[in-house]
């Protein structure tokens, strides 16, 4: 983190998902085609929940992968396992994604390691809820969007010099953008930056043959929410408002990624995909 935020408690931020009872749902669901054959992802916040059911995702479509993460070190070994175990390579890296110095260091990593990049999936983020708006502190206002959206601006700026035609960046956003969140102003804020970072970037660089999209994921089972703050009565009923009456699994997220950053989608950009469990929004 740079020296003009402090740091939070740690309690605050995404916890172990090795602590998590029950324990979210990671397994790819199907066998692999090797839709990402050859190919280097990069996936932040790649230790647990959504990340790591990417990260395993990808590693069963035939992608080696880089996994960054804050601090979480035995989630992110455990990640790295399940990858090797879909026959890919992993390599891990701890750190704060705020900090500029640590997207370099991603980003080095992966070339260091394999060579190139073709994947830039930007998942980490963190939240904090709060009733009031005035229980927003500076200090929470500013971690929140240096995680969430400068550190996305970094980890996109540092990987341009090696991302060729027919990459990808998928970026996570989340359904409170489309439907706010009362109790989670500066994190549904930094996810409207985020889609409208996704739609901006995927002009400037469909020039280049990099294409750009985001996936908004309603309310899934992972570490950030109980670590994230959420009251025992919010996590009682998580996802229940739902039209489908239930939370999501990081393994029903992670083929959206899939699907962003293969051929399959080959003809889409500035686009968002919305498992979030039936819940209708604008696009």
């Amino acid at each position: 983190m740079t020296d003009t935020i402090a740091k939070l408690d740690e309690a605050q931020l995404p916890g172990l998902e090795a602590r998590l009872d029950p324990k979210p749902e990671w397994q790819p669901r199907y066998p692999g085609s090797r839709r990402l054959k050859g190919k280097v992802a990069i996936v932040t916040g790649g230790d647990s929940g959504i990340g790591r059911a990417v990260a395993v995702l990808f590693a069963r479509e035939g992608a080696d992968i880089v996994i960054s993460h804050l601090e979480e070190d035995e989630d992110a070994q455990d990640t790295a396992r399940m990858v090797e175990a879909e026959g890919a390579r992993a390599v891990t890296i701890a750190g704060d994604i705020g900090d500029r110095a640590q997207a370099a260091r991603i980003v080095d990593l992966a070339i260091s390691s394999f060579g190139k990049l073709d994947i830039l999936v930007n998942n980490a983020g963190e939240q904090h809820p709060d009733e009031n708006v005035t229980d927003v502190s500076d200090q929470q206002l500013k971690r929140t969007f240096q995680t969430n959206v400068y550190g996305m601006f970094y980890m996109v700026q540092e990987a341009m010099p090696h991302l060729r035609a027919g990459a990808a960046i998928i970026n996570c956003t989340s359904v409170t953008m489309y439907k706010g969140a009362d109790d989670l102003l500066d994190y549904s804020s930094t996810k409207g930056a985020i889609t409208a970072f996704t739609r901006s970037l995927s002009q400037n660089l469909a020039d280049k043959g990099i294409r750009v999209n985001g996936v908004a994921p309603g309310p899934i089972w992972t570490p950030l929410n109980p670590c994230g703050g959420a009251s025992e009565e919010k996590l009682e009923h998580f996802g229940e408002s739902t039209p489908m009456g239930r939370p999501g699994q990081p393994n029903e997220v992670a083929p959206c990624f899939l699907f962003l950053a293969c051929e399959d989608s080959s003809y889409m950009s500035g686009q968002v995909l919305h498992p979030n469990g039936g819940v209708v929004v604008g696009s």
